[in-house]
């Protein structure tokens, strides 16, 4: 491609995902995110425990979605298709709206109605997609995009397109490239479960390749109201101000079940209260603006801190090593930032008033 600087993670992990020289390249150079240290994580979790965050709010439309939409819509784009669809709680909606912007197609998106973040929204919106809200939650709006996919020349692009889970894995190459080696424990947000699908995948693709040493226990957490995995039932009507966690019927349930279990690891809940904690001392603690369904990572890791998961690995001798993934930026939904700290105070514009104010 003329003037391509970066190819995002399609150029660099080429070997690793299922393209040709056929495939036609619809990136914006996503991927290459930072894994940050965690100072006060780091603390709170151990001595010998190391803990990093895997901030994927900085791919291009401020989520990890974007690793799977560059090959989803790359590969629709190779196979002439003319639209793409699929159902979002939001993140989803923006990253394949701006993708099927960049590849020249059309995109449409079912999104439940009332129950979307609106800087999500707003993006969806802005790079063109035909946005239609049904009374209804997230399962019901991929069911109905599975029925019309099926039906008409329409390419799905949620997570039960393959290609989503194949370019999700790279930030796990990402992880181990970053680290020199895989992480001991990795903790993650668990929504539709595609996420801790394909980072399982990829890091047994990077050992089998002689790329790592080892493989990570695998430490999912879904929202105590949208607990599907954790409860093993569907959840009918799932609650939770994460909303892009806020799913009753993963699509990848079985697979993020094999994950769990292949890994030595666990799928357990956080509750709203402890996710709004853990949001947060992230902002004011580490300096990173996350969006909520983000933060029941870190929710999930003081849990694990506080119920002694990690005391029989302080014991020993060994430096331990937690990545924490951060999968949207906090951006995404600023009303609720709002909503968790006290707004600013109006005072008198003198010298005086603001010395007075800031304790000096």
């Amino acid at each position: 491609m003329s003037g391509q600087i970066n190819g995002g993670i399609i150029q660099r992990y080429r070997k690793f995902l299922p393209v040709s020289e056929k495939t036609p390249l619809v990136t914006l150079n996503e991927g290459n995110t930072p894994l940050i240290y965690a100072e006060t994580l780091s603390k709170l979790a151990g001595s010998n425990i190391d803990v990093y965050l895997k901030y994927e709010g900085l791919n291009p439309t401020g989520s990890f979605k974007d690793r799977g939409m560059t090959l989803a819509i790359s590969k629709a784009c190779e196979e002439n298709a003319t639209a793409v669809m699929c159902a979002s709680t939001g993140n989803t909606s923006a990253s394949a709206a701006a993708y099927a912007a960049r590849g020249k197609i059309k995109c449409i998106v079912l999104i439940p109605s009332g129950a979307i973040a609106l800087g999500k929204l707003s993006q969806a919106l802005i790079h063109g997609a035909k946005v239609l809200a049904i009374k209804g939650n997230f399962d019901v709006a991929l069911e109905l995009v599975k029925e019309i996919t099926n039906k008409y020349p329409i390419v799905l692009v949620n997570s039960l397109n393959p290609c989503r889970i194949e370019g999700q894995k790279t930030a796990s190459f990402e992880v181990c490239d970053c680290l020199g080696d895989a992480p001991d424990f990795q903790i993650m947000p668990v929504g539709n479960a595609g996420n801790i699908t394909a980072y399982w995948k990829g890091y047994k693709e990077y050992k089998a390749a002689g790329l790592s040493k080892k493989l990570p226990v695998m430490l999912g957490f879904q929202a105590k109201g949208a607990a599907p995995i954790v409860r093993n039932k569907p959840i009918k009507e799932p609650k939770t101000l994460a909303t892009a966690i806020r799913i009753g019927n993963p699509a990848s349930w079985k697979s993020a079940v094999a994950a769990r279990d292949e890994s030595g690891g666990l799928i357990d809940m956080v509750s709203d209260k402890e996710i709004i904690a853990a949001y947060k001392i992230l902002a004011e603690k580490e300096g990173v603006f996350a969006e909520p369904a983000s933060a029941a990572s870190i929710a999930g890791l003081l849990k694990l801190i506080n119920n002694g998961y990690f005391k029989k690995f302080t014991l020993s001798n060994k430096e331990y090593k937690i990545v924490c993934i951060l999968t949207g930026h906090g951006l995404k939904d600023p009303e609720r930032a709002i909503k968790t700290v006290k707004p600013p105070k109006v005072i008198r514009p003198d010298l005086k008033s603001i010395i007075k104010e800031i304790g000096y």
